[in-house]
């Protein structure tokens, strides 16, 4: 459902994240999906599909999507679907449902840009985690600026005016801003912040932060929503778990 918006309609984007389906959650999203269907004409979903990186749980979920929704549906992966070793069939789950998994890739609907990547961990600011030390610490360092890397070779590719960007990792500070303070090297890292930047990026969307803040924006400007469920039933308690942010192509 790729198409060109030459009429400079406003797309009307639904975005959620921290699904964490498990083997027996079928149907657990099903209100999400159908109202998320008839609210917007595109669904992110922002990582942690999956509560535990099973196979048989991606399953469910895939099971629900094809059922359910029926615009067009973005997904990044989250750590959660890490945890088994099994994400490249996880992915390959959800791209046989129909949804469009980004790991530095990026897509086109309605004449707007969507490039995305899980993220990384290793804080904001001054505080930043930097690549010195024992060989661990540097490869820690090291996955963040290759996530960094793939999102702004994505965007790099993108044509179109306007881009949107899914995360799972927050990268500022202020959308994190709730949770213990000593994890906050694992909940994101300013590293992403970069690209978002550069590119005069219109809107992003990460999860993870279960008890962040609903929306912040980058040093430049670059609105930024934390879209995880839990956070989305504190924010907005009387609608659906998911944002809806309009971008004009």
């Amino acid at each position: 459902m790729m198409s060109d918006n030459n009429s400079g309609k406003p797309l009307r984007i639904a975005a959620t994240a921290d699904l964490h389906y498990t083997r027996t959650s079928k149907g657990q999203c099903q209100n999400l999906f159908v109202e998320a269907s008839h609210a917007a004409g595109v669904l992110l979903l922002c990582g942690d599909l999956t509560d535990f990186g099973h196979v048989d749980e991606a399953q469910v979920l895939a099971e629900d999507i094809r059922t359910h929704a029926t615009i067009p549906v973005i997904a990044v992966l989250g750590n959660h679907d890490f945890e088994s070793g099994h994400a490249e069939q996880i992915v390959r789950i959800m791209e046989e449902a129909g949804v469009k998994v980004l790991d530095g890739e990026c897509t086109e609907i309605e004449g707007i840009g969507f490039a995305g990547v899980c993220g990384f961990g290793g804080g904001f600011g001054r505080e930043m985690l930097s690549p010195w030390g024992e060989p661990l610490i540097k490869a820690f360092v090291q996955e963040a600026v290759d996530h960094a890397m793939r999102l702004e070779r994505s965007l790099a590719r993108l044509g179109t005016a306007k881009r949107v960007v899914l995360l799972h990792y927050a990268p500022i500070r202020d959308t994190v801003q709730g949770e213990s303070p000593e994890i906050f090297p694992f909940l994101g890292s300013t590293r992403l912040e970069g690209p978002l930047n550069r590119f005069h990026v219109d809107a992003v969307f990460h999860g993870h932060a279960h008890n962040g803040q609903a929306e912040a924006t980058t040093t430049n400007g670059v609105p930024i929503y934390n879209v995880s469920i839990p956070v989305l039933k504190r924010s907005q308690p009387d609608s659906p778990c998911f944002r809806v942010v309009e971008i004009v192509p």
